[in-house]
């Protein structure tokens, strides 16, 4: 049984340490509500929530659209993505958006330099239209008929 689509499961990736269990993954959860509250009702238009180490080692799931919430600090993906991405907006040097909308495998950085932080870059990207923007390119209308 399939339980998520590449193209269209959105992978939301904290760190698996109890530092971010404890203060990421409730915001992650935040952004999984966001992303499923904008699904049209297709099945895998659905974002999923798992820990980093999770995440890198199960090959399955680098094939999807992801977003790392935490920094490199508590998150080894956001140690891995933080010097490859680029910051598409920041605040006061607390906040980052980091993210690469463009190319084939879609991948998203959200941190900040304490949870509080953290939480505000996630806002920033629900509100100020980068969610939005990364929906658009991987949810797309098909037309194909599956059986």
């Amino acid at each position: 049984m399939k339980l998520i689509d590449t193209d269209e499961t959105v992978i939301i990736v904290t760190g698996s340490d109890i530092r971010a269990e404890e203060r990421d993954r409730p915001t992650a959860y935040r952004l999984k509500e966001e992303v499923d509250a904008r699904s049209d009702g297709q099945r895998f238009r659905r974002a999923v929530v798992v820990g980093d180490l999770w995440y890198l080692e199960n090959r399955v799931f680098q094939l999807n659209p992801t977003v790392a919430i935490g920094g490199p600090g508590v998150n080894a993906l956001a140690a891995r993505l933080a010097n490859t991405l680029p910051v598409v907006w920041s605040q006061a040097d607390q906040a980052y958006v980091q993210a690469d909308l463009e190319g084939e495998q879609k991948r998203v950085l959200l941190w900040g330099m304490d949870a509080g932080a953290t939480m505000v870059a996630v806002q920033a990207f629900t509100s100020q239209g980068y969610l939005e923007d990364l929906l658009r390119r991987i949810w797309k209308f098909r037309t194909e008929t599956y059986v």
